[in-house]
C-alpha cells in the first residue's frame, strides 16, 4: 500500500508531506499514550494516533515512519504541522475513530504492527 491510498481509504486531509504520497506503508499501529506510540512506531509505517503534539512528528521522524494519521478530526498544533512540513513528514486528518481507521485499513489489506504482516 503506499500513503495515498491510506489517505483514500480514510477520506483524510492532507496537512503536510504531498511530496512523500508514494512512499510505501508497511503495516499500522495506533496509540493515545506517547509510550504506546514509540512502541508502534516503526520504519514505513503508518501511526494512527489522536496525540496532536510536536513529540508525536519528533518521534515519527526518528522512527522513519511513512506517515501520520490523526483521527478522531483532531487537529495537531500548528508548530507540529510546520515541523512535519520541515521534514516532509505526511500527516493527515481523518474523522474516523482509532477503532475505525484501523478497520478501515485492515479491510483493505494493511496489517499491524504486531508481527501479522
Amino acid at each position: 500500500m503506499k500513503v495515498y491510498e491510506v489517505k483514500e481509504i480514510l477520506e483524510a486531509t492532507i496537512l503536510s508531506g504531498e511530496d512523500q504520497l508514494d512512499r510505501p506503508v508497511v503495516g499500522a499501529g495506533g496509540a493515545d499514550l506517547m509510550q504506546a506510540f514509540l512502541a508502534a512506531a516503526t520504519k514505513d509505517a503508518v501511526i494512527l494516533t489522536g496525540l496532536t503534539t510536536v513529540d508525536v512528528i519528533r518521534t515519527a521522524k526518528v522512527a522513519d515512519v511513512a506517515a501520520v494519521v490523526f483521527v478522531r478530526g483532531k487537529q495537531p498544533e500548528p508548530s507540529a504541522v510546520e515541523l512535519a512540513r520541515s521534514f516532509h513528514l505526511p500527516i493527515m486528518v481523518t474523522r474516523y475513530s482509532l477503532f475505525v481507521t484501523s478497520g478501515k485499513l485492515y479491510m483493505n489489506g494493511l496489517r499491524g504492527l504486531d508481527g501479522s504482516w
